[in-house]
């Protein structure tokens, strides 16, 4: 299916493993042009590798408000804006201080709010998409993760606030909120959980539930980014049950 995207410039944060990875792939394979965005520089190169295009690289760490402006500037040409960059740890209220919290936050919410102001202007002139990568501990909250799923709460509600003004300012805004997915984060995620709730992060297997793959939410995300969405905006999916 073309999905009428060939051309299109494309910023996806977080985009050198994971979920970001796969939507990045999805994209090239639409023939879209990339910039990936990443702290880690080495990561970013191969992940370019992988891609077999002209893909274009930014190192930057989003919880810096410098190096957040710098990357907006650098991609002031983007169609679409993919915000799927976060690493919010697992844990209770009680295991999470003050300080992993703001960390956690300053990343995955101020990330994708930041990042979104910088490039909206330029995005309505472009008449562009921003497709949020969120998670479904929006909707299913676990005492495990509660710092998580209350950010994917709030994010659920920017990407729907936001979108709901696609008629005024012609930016479509929509969200995909993934279940577990087989990524590194994720395991890792799982495991902190088992150690809160059972004692032993080996047992991180029986927290899984039903995983889908990385490449699921890339196809997802590539198709609300696409024309064929083009009348979805301020919504946002459940990729699980």
């Amino acid at each position: 299916m073309d999905l009428g995207l060939k051309g299109k410039s494309v910023l996806v944060t977080g985009g050198s493993k994971g979920i970001g990875l796969a939507c990045a792939k999805a994209f090239a394979a639409e023939g879209c042009r990339l910039h990936l965005a990443s702290r880690d520089k080495e990561r970013l190169s191969q992940a370019a590798k992988t891609l077999g295009s002209d893909a274009k690289i930014h190192p930057a760490d989003l919880r810096d408000a410098a190096q957040l402006k710098k990357l907006a500037a650098d991609c002031g040409d983007i169609d679409i804006l993919v915000n799927n960059a976060g690493d919010i740890p697992g844990g209770t209220l009680e295991a999470l201080d003050d300080a992993k919290w703001r960390h956690a936050w300053e990343l995955k919410v101020f990330g994708f709010i930041n990042l979104t102001r910088e490039l909206y202007p330029r995005l309505k002139a472009r008449k562009g998409v921003i497709v949020n990568v969120i998670g479904m501990a929006a909707e299913h909250g676990t005492f495990e993760y509660i710092c998580g799923a209350t950010a994917n709460a709030g994010l659920a509600n920017f990407t729907k606030a936001l979108g709901r003004g696609f008629a005024q300012h012609g930016v479509r805004v929509v969200g995909v909120h993934p279940p577990s997915t087989r990524t590194d984060r994720i395991i890792n995620l799982m495991k902190a959980q088992a150690k809160a709730k059972f004692g032993d992060e080996s047992r991180y297997e029986e927290l899984m539930g039903n995983v889908i793959e990385p490449e699921q939410v890339g196809d997802t995300v590539c198709f609300l980014a696409s024309p064929r969405a083009g009348q979805l905006s301020g919504v946002v999916l459940n990729l699980g049950s």
